[in-house]
């Protein structure tokens, strides 16, 4: 018995759990196939004779009118990511395979639902550049922008500070109380730390009890100082009354700014090191 394989294509099509699109010279849909209800929401009969620009994410429009240009100068694009607004209101992730048809002046799209896949992307991004306890950024995150800093600070010559953060005696707690009672108390600081600063600073935890704080575009000694002091005054406070009787620990915080404490970032974060230490030493 012959098959018809041309019959069979729209049934394939439609059995495809990616979505297929077919769109004209001027972005008006003129077929896709049933997988658009679960990638968009619409049925089929929605979408034909709407322009599909319309269902596209505000902040992808520049991007993915780009890559329209360069699909319909005859180069097919197929890793090109985007983002949809569902009927719903939803986002949706897309991974597209495309390519411009100009004998029948169509261009032809493939769309895959990477949702799921962004978001292990982006908490796997998250979790390498963060501390798992605090959420704060890590050292390497850290790291990267003090030197980020730095060179912005170099270029408009303006000045920046470090501050390394240690808490005291913090080893006791965990002894004494636990480890569970001094994970709560780190991130307590984190918390505060992070009250304590603007939204273009950085905090950090770089290991055990040690924070560092980056202060961008300081516009004085004395404003150093101050935040010094305001960051002592809130770590002072007491906990709340789900910590019982322990009590809040006090910490030490060394200081380095730049230019003054050196222009490169080991020399900044071991002048702050070495100072915190010192207050240390001294019990202040």
């Amino acid at each position: 018995m012959a098959v018809d394989l041309q019959a069979l294509y729209p049934k394939l099509i439609h059995l495809m759990l990616d979505t297929v699109f077919v769109v004209d010279k001027d972005n008006q849909i003129i077929f896709v196939s049933d997988a658009c209800e679960p990638l968009l929401g619409y049925l089929p009969h929605e979408l034909i004779d709407t322009q599909i620009i319309d269902y596209m994410h505000p902040d992808d429009l520049v991007a993915t009118r780009d890559s329209i240009v360069r699909v319909m100068d005859g180069k097919p694009h197929i890793d090109f990511r985007n983002r949809y607004i569902r009927k719903d209101g939803g986002i949706v992730h897309i991974l597209w395979s495309a390519r411009w048809y100009e004998e029948e002046g169509v261009r032809i799209g493939v769309a895959r639902n990477v949702t799921a896949l962004t978001q292990a992307e982006e908490e796997l991004r998250h979790l390498a550049h963060h501390d798992p306890l605090t959420k704060l950024a890590n050292r390497a995150l850290f790291y990267d922008r003090l030197v980020t800093g730095l060179h912005a600070a170099y270029r408009h010559q303006n000045n920046l500070a470090l501050l390394f953060l240690d808490i005291n005696e913090f080893k006791s707690i965990n002894d004494v109380h636990g480890h569970a009672v001094g994970d709560r108390i780190l991130c307590t600081v984190a918390r505060r730390l992070e009250g304590c600063l603007r939204a273009t600073d950085t905090v950090a935890r770089i290991g055990g009890d040690e924070f560092t704080v980056l202060l961008t575009e300081i516009k004085s000694a004395h404003a150093v100082t101050e935040k010094v002091e305001q960051i002592l005054t809130v770590m002072n406070q007491p906990l709340g009354a789900e910590f019982g009787e322990v009590r809040m620990p006090t910490c030490s915080i060394g200081v380095a700014c730049y230019p003054t404490d050196g222009e490169e970032a080991d020399t900044l974060l071991s002048h702050a090191d070495s100072h915190m230490y010192q207050i240390k030493r001294c019990g202040r």
